[in-house]
């Protein structure tokens, strides 16, 4: 598959939540859009391969939820940075961009961040992407423990705990790196650039304040559930196995309530776009293109 040299991406921003919202757009506009939702400690850039081997196909719209990549949060918005402001910060991006329709591309944070776009919104969306995207209890891995003793007691010894195995370059390598037969085949601009944007002036205490409102996620499984049940969207689940964050049965748990949910797991960690972005690509042209089209 080669890269799209026909359509260029853009970098733009615009207001929205009382938030000036960074953003990559490539496509024609009168195609189906695809809305694409990064994860912890990414941003948009984890798209950027992405975005040109399918922008022959779709709309891209890829933004930086606040706290992360080149999005500004003025100080005077007095932002709380939990998953309900994400909800509504989206709720206001695809408004401000006048989306009307769109399926969901969700990873790790961005997933519970778009669905709860979509329960906003259900009528919008025409289906759905999870690539290591969770909305199941079952999809926890062990690498969580650290963040569940924090739920279970937020005190400031494991706050501290979570920061010092997560919030440094080592814990953000890793992350990129487990599960990666060809550790090589990983650009280390993308996990370099996570940790520079994490140093900035209060990100940290940000980044763990998201860790504990997390917990909250979980509660609303069974209404991400109820959506997947109800819509029957076509979607595909597409998960790096080795994820230590997000395990293969959060995948297979998806067919419980969409059967026609097509789900494949791929040789690879956490970050799959990082290894597989080709394969990727392709598989979201077969699920979800001919769909889209109609």
């Amino acid at each position: 598959m080669k890269m799209n040299k026909h359509y260029p991406v853009r970098y733009q921003f615009v207001d929205a939540d009382g938030i000036r919202v960074f953003y990559r757009e490539a496509g024609d506009r009168a195609r189906p859009t695809l809305l694409l939702l990064h994860g912890f400690a990414s941003s948009s850039h984890q798209f950027r391969e992405l975005i040109p081997l399918l922008a022959d196909k779709f709309h891209l719209v890829a933004p930086d939820l606040p706290g992360f990549g080149f999005t500004e949060v003025p100080a005077q918005r007095n932002y709380r940075y939990r998953f309900d402001s994400f909800g509504e910060t989206l709720t206001a991006f695809v408004d401000a961009l006048a989306l009307k329709s769109y399926a969901l591309y969700v990873f790790d944070y961005g997933a519970p961040a778009g669905l709860r776009l979509a329960l906003r919104y259900p009528e919008r969306v025409t289906g759905l992407v999870s690539q290591n995207g969770n909305a199941y209890l079952e999809g926890l891995g062990d690498a969580w423990e650290p963040i569940r003793a924090y739920w279970a007691a937020p005190s400031a010894e494991n706050r501290q705990i979570v920061h010092d195995a997560v919030l440094n370059l080592e814990g953000i390598r890793w992350q990129y790196l487990h599960g990666v037969k060809t550790p090589e085949s990983v650009a280390p601009e993308a996990y370099y650039l996570d940790t520079l944007l994490l140093e900035r002036p209060g990100n940290k205490e940000i980044q763990l304040d998201l860790f504990l409102d997390y917990a909250n996620n979980l509660t609303r499984y069974p209404e991400f559930q109820a959506f997947f049940r109800q819509t029957q969207l076509p979607a595909l689940v597409i998960w790096g196995e080795h994820d230590p964050f997000f395990i293969p049965p959060g995948a297979h748990a998806w067919k419980r309530d969409n059967p026609n949910a097509v789900v494949e797991l791929l040789d690879t960690g956490h970050f799959a776009l990082e290894t597989h972005v080709e394969h990727i690509a392709l598989r979201i042209r077969e699920v979800l293109g001919d769909e889209q089209s109609q």
